[in-house]
């Protein structure tokens, strides 16, 4: 993986434009590790309550519990006058704080007379840089504002102060620079003081996240050092070993800490598992199984194994209308819901509620022949976004977010999207994305359109357009990860000629996303992408050729392809033959892992079987079971307290079916 990486990244420094930049002469002097100073050397205890504690991925240190001067050091040990130009780089994760509240991430202070030389004070949305100049009663304070470090994500800052001005860098954003009245003190003198770290000695002010970096750099603006770089969050100068090393082991050398690590419980579905939760504990309570993620995968640590018996009729759902997908998503609190996407527009789409062993009905919303529904979170808020497909002007279609006292989605922002097939939310460095597959604009009837990548803007508290992408009767959109490359792949379906045209994988690179791979394909309605084993696969739905001459085909073969980490592409691992398929859907029972493919159309009929394919290693997916479905059009898996299931919409009748997968 890691030298896929290197070789992918190589691919980008000769396939991406070289930018110049200006020299600059080599007078960097080396870091001050301020952390590393201040823990004890080896063969000493550790500070009393101090933590390493794991979080999405990354250690830091927890100083909440310990005492106020536990980590400090005398000044003299680095210098006695503190330079005039400098650089503060803190790396840190901070969970939201109240109010009126400050606390220090470093001071410096006076051991006589406790007063406060120098200060790096973090408040609700605030960073605070304080100075005592020399002769000076009065303190000055430099405050950067809405610069959002309390969100309970890493933040890698970088505090540069020359002259009178001191310039703020967050997780290598563009600068932030504000002047002082006065030039820093070309002589500050640190005689008699000391370095305090997560604290300016007192118990009031203590720093509450986890400090992961803390280094003073003299005579140079560290952000030339850190930037840029994949994950700008948790950028480094210097960490301290004990918060870089892979594994704790207990007859380590130097000092054991104390050691905890996020942990997660679901009833069945895995949360997502990349580089962020490396580390990260999760407790499937439904299989009676506890894993780790390894960066990549969850691996198993204990588990009950369960092996796929057969599947049962469990549920006929009638709902209001025929039913083109369903969504499947939990809501801490409330249990687990279904959002079906159907046909007509009143009553509109149905929020099922799984309630004593089956869904019902919950709540109805207004919706123009909606073809997809997507669920995702920003921080606290629950959303629910739309896809209208109905000719209309202007075709809009909607976000909801959960309204927690009267306990359903309301109206939150409208887009205006052409013919929208599909949503998909994603998260990169903690911004969070939407994108719309949108398939045709009805005032030309012309497919070769954009579809348009939506960012969340955290001050309006709303979506706007961040990019747009050409594509042609666009389907379907999957967001994934491998190692820190972001991707996302479009289903192109019909650019108003043929069917067999190519679809596109993009990759993120200099803050949008970029072409990474053409795959011909032909009607493609769905890409899925899973791994199994470390190997990462990309599933495609082809569901019809069409062409200016000939007949139409329906049963055509949808393909699996494999990424190959020395070609750097994905490359053809298995054809399947399908039925007009419209949908793939990967889910694991035990340590077994399986496909199942929505077969909609065969040219004749719409009651077709929809298959279950099982993964047999080297003979790759074998068909296991095969499914009578109507008019199938998205399959879900999902797993509650009563065991595993399937769902399927069906695009041609109101009825679509719950199956129970039976294990032993």
């Amino acid at each position: 993986m890691l030298a896929w990486c290197c070789q992918l990244l190589t691919w980008v420094l000769l396939t991406t434009t070289v930018k110049s930049q200006s020299w600059r002469p080599c007078t960097e002097l080396l870091p001050l590790d301020l952390l590393t100073r201040a823990l004890p050397h080896p063969g000493q205890a550790p500070p009393t309550q101090v933590q390493i504690v794991q979080s999405r991925g990354s250690r830091g240190l927890r100083l909440a519990g310990a005492a106020a001067t536990a980590l400090s050091f005398p000044a003299s040990q680095i210098f006695e006058y503190s330079p005039a130009e400098f650089s503060l780089v803190a790396t840190m994760k901070i969970a939201r704080l109240r109010p009126k509240t400050n606390e220090y991430i470093l001071s410096v202070v006076e051991e006589g007379s406790d007063s406060l030389l120098l200060g790096l004070r973090v408040s609700e949305n605030h960073l605070h840089f304080l100075v005592t100049p020399p002769g000076v009663v009065r303190r000055s304070r430099l405050s950067f504002k809405d610069i959002g470090l309390d969100d309970n994500h890493w933040h890698t800052v970088v505090l540069a102060v020359t002259g009178p001005y001191a310039t703020l860098t967050v997780d290598c954003g563009l600068p932030l620079e504000l002047k002082q009245v006065q030039s820093f003190p070309a002589t500050l003198s640190t005689r008699g003081s000391r370095f305090f770290i997560g604290s300016r000695r007192r118990w009031r002010g203590r720093f509450s996240g986890l400090l992961r970096q803390l280094v003073l750099l003299p005579g140079s603006d560290a952000t030339h050092r850190l930037c840029p770089i994949s994950d700008p969050s948790l950028a480094e100068l210097s960490v301290p070993q004990i918060l870089k090393s892979t594994l704790l082991h207990a007859d380590q050398q130097g000092p054991v800490y104390p050691y905890e690590a996020e942990a997660r419980v679901t009833l069945g579905n895995p949360p997502a598992c990349s580089r962020p939760e490396q580390g990260q504990l999760w407790f499937n309570a439904q299989r009676k199984g506890l894993f780790i993620c390894d960066g990549l995968a969850w691996q198993t640590l204990l588990q009950k194994k369960e092996r796929l018996d057969y599947v049962e009729d469990y549920q006929d759902l009638y709902t209001s209308s025929e039913t083109f997908s369903v969504e499947v998503f939990s809501i801490p609190s409330e249990g687990l819901f279904m959002a079906a996407a159907n046909r007509g527009s009143r009553p509109g789409s149905g929020i099922y509620k799984w309630r004593d062993g089956l869904f019902r009905l919950h709540q109805n919303i207004s919706t123009q022949e909606a073809r997809a529904w997507k669920h995702f979170t920003i921080e606290d808020k629950i959303f629910l976004v739309v896809a209208n497909s109905r000719e209309v002007e202007p075709e809009l279609s909607v976000i909801y977010r959960w309204n927690w006292r009267r306990r359903r989605f309301l109206r939150y922002q409208t887009l205006e999207t052409y013919a929208a097939q599909d949503w998909e939310a994603f998260n990169i460095y903690n911004h969070s994305f939407l994108v719309v597959a949108n398939h045709w604009r009805a005032r030309d009837s012309n497919h070769n359109i954009h579809s348009v990548i939506y960012r969340w803007n955290p001050n309006t508290q709303l979506f706007e357009v961040n990019q747009t992408l050409s594509t042609s009767g666009a389907y379907d959109w999957e967001f994934f990860t491998i190692g820190p490359y972001h991707f996302l792949a479009v289903a192109n379906t019909f650019d108003g000629r043929t069917t067999s045209i190519s679809s596109t994988v993009y990759v993120w690179l200099d803050g949008c996303f970029q072409t990474f791979q053409n795959i011909p394909t032909v009607g493609a309605t769905d890409w899925e992408m899973f791994q199994i084993d470390g190997r990462f696969f990309l599933a495609v739905a082809n569901s019809q050729k069409i062409s200016d001459s000939g007949p139409s085909l329906y049963s055509i073969n949808s393909t699996v392809y494999e990424l190959n980490t020395f070609t750097q592409t994905f490359i053809r691992f298995q054809d399947v033959l399908t039925h007009s398929a419209v949908d793939w859907e990967f889910f694991t029972i035990g340590e077994e892992s399986f496909l199942v493919v929505a077969n909609s159309h065969d040219g004749n009929l719409y009651s077709l079987n929809s298959v279950v394919y099982r993964w047999q290693g080297y003979e790759g997916f074998v068909p296991v079971h095969s499914l009578l479905t109507f008019g199938c059009r998205d399959w879900e898996h999902f797993s509650t307290d009563e065991g595993s299931f399937l769902i399927y919409s069906s695009a041609t009748s109101r009825l679509s079916k719950v199956f129970k997968l039976k294990t032993y």
